[in-house]
């Protein structure tokens, strides 16, 4: 007996049953980013291995640790996307699509990280992602969060809290960075494993470090908004009266850093405490200097991304249906004549109402096992044609879920009886 093939650790499958969750999310998003006018954006999951490790820095955990990479057999060194932003900036430079000025695109599909999985942590997870390049001024930064929050309330979401901050520039993070690097060693024999090796390529990172002792440590740090240049400082202040007066709630956490060296300025987080230690749903933040680190034209960017799986578990801890897509019409069909009329006689009701979801009986049966397979399918209603009926040119009608009574139906007039019966929208295709 051959042995099963399971799949690859830390990716999963998406079942059928899982399905119409996925579609809400999906169907949400597109709702929610059409309102806003932002354009759907695609690009390659594999890039040029050195374009993630020019954004994202040499000192991250992404690039350290958790890339999945290779060389392929033309000698390029290829990475499966961990992330969506460095792959669209890149893409914006390569197609020159920066001369048009400034651009609100957004993408989802998935991405891929080397991480120990565990529940909301996957090595194949899929996101979300928006971004905006050519906006300077923090109403951008507001209206990012804006469009987070309504897409969030869109899906029912309402155990979430928003968490923001401001890096400041680059310039002024310098300062920071000398100061963190001078307290924390001082402390270097206490930190844990993770949090030396960063100290001194990366020390913003030890601020999100989990380690129990580390936190103690960095509970004495000190704090990045006392390094704030007067701009940055400005500009997070009216990002704040933004949010203030669209009435969204926030928090401002001086130790909120995030794990990409590209970020600037703004940076902010959605997070929950309904999904243990997988706190954070959503986060983003600015990356001016990230376009033209890519070879562009100088250019503001700001962008969030969205965990679609860790979304998914809140609207099943909540008990959110979707509702799933269930038959409207099970065709149960007896005898050789029949069988074969059927499959005609559906592909025209699917002509005449494309909006109509018709399954058809396949691999035989009685009636009863037919009837059976329409119910546990959820049908709404069954159509019944056996060869006596097709000698009658008629159909039996059934309802499956209410307690209208069998009808029969003349074939001419079957398509018609059940656009009434199902509020259908008649094709205009001819």
């Amino acid at each position: 007996m051959s042995t099963i093939i399971e799949p690859l650790r830390g990716v999963h499958d998406i079942l059928p049953s899982q399905i119409a969750l996925w579609q809400f999310l999906e169907r949400t998003t597109r709702e929610v980013f059409a309102a806003y006018g932002y354009e759907e954006f695609r690009v390659p999951i594999i890039e040029q291995t050195q374009l993630f490790k020019r954004s994202i820095g040499d000192f991250t955990d992404i690039v350290e640790k958790e890339m999945f990479s290779f060389i392929d057999r033309g000698e390029d060194h290829i990475t499966l996307r961990p992330e969506a932003t460095a792959g669209i900036a890149r893409a914006v430079i390569s197609n020159g699509l920066l001369r048009a000025g400034r651009l609100r695109l957004w993408c989802m599909g998935p991405m891929f990280r080397r991480e120990r999985p565990q529940a909301g942590r996957f090595r194949q997870f899929h996101q979300i992602d928006a971004e905006a390049f050519g906006f300077e001024g923090p109403d951008i930064d507001a209206e990012m969060i804006l469009l987070s929050a309504r897409l969030l309330r869109r899906l029912g979401l309402t155990d979430v809290k928003l968490h923001v901050n401001s890096l400041g520039t680059p310039q002024s993070r310098a300062g920071y960075r000398e100061r963190l690097i001078a307290y924390f060693s001082a402390y270097e024999a206490d930190l844990d494993e993770d949090s030396r090796r960063r100290l001194h390529g990366n020390p913003l990172r030890i601020l999100d470090s989990k380690h129990p002792t580390t936190q103690r440590i960095v509970a004495g740090a000190p704090h990045l908004g006392d390094s704030l240049d007067a701009e940055s400082a400005a500009h997070f202040e009216t990002l704040c009266g933004h949010l203030r007066a669209a009435g969204i709630e926030y928090h401002v956490d001086r130790r909120l850093v995030r794990g990409l060296d590209y970020y600037t300025r703004t940076v902010f987080e959605w997070i929950t405490d309904s999904l243990g230690s997988q706190s954070t749903v959503c986060a983003g933040g600015r990356y001016d200097g990230l376009v033209g680190q890519l070879g562009g034209a100088a250019t503001p960017g700001i962008g969030w991304a969205m965990g679609q799986e860790r979304i998914v578990m809140l609207l099943e801890k909540i008990g959110r249906s979707a509702g799933a897509d269930v038959p409207h019409v099970y065709f149960v069909a007896s005898g050789e004549r029949a069988e074969r009329a059927a499959f005609q006689l559906a592909e025209r009701l699917r002509d005449d109402w494309p909006g109509m979801r018709l399954l058809c009986n396949l691999g035989g049966g009685n009636f009863k096992a037919q009837f059976k397979r329409a119910d546990k399918a959820g049908a709404l209603y069954a159509i019944v044609l056996g060869d006596d009926e097709l000698a009658r040119g008629t159909a039996a009608l059934k309802d499956l879920r209410g307690g209208q009574a069998q009808e029969e139906c003349a074939l001419e007039r079957l398509s018609g009886r059940l656009g009434d019966l199902l509020g259908l929208k008649a094709s205009n295709t001819g």
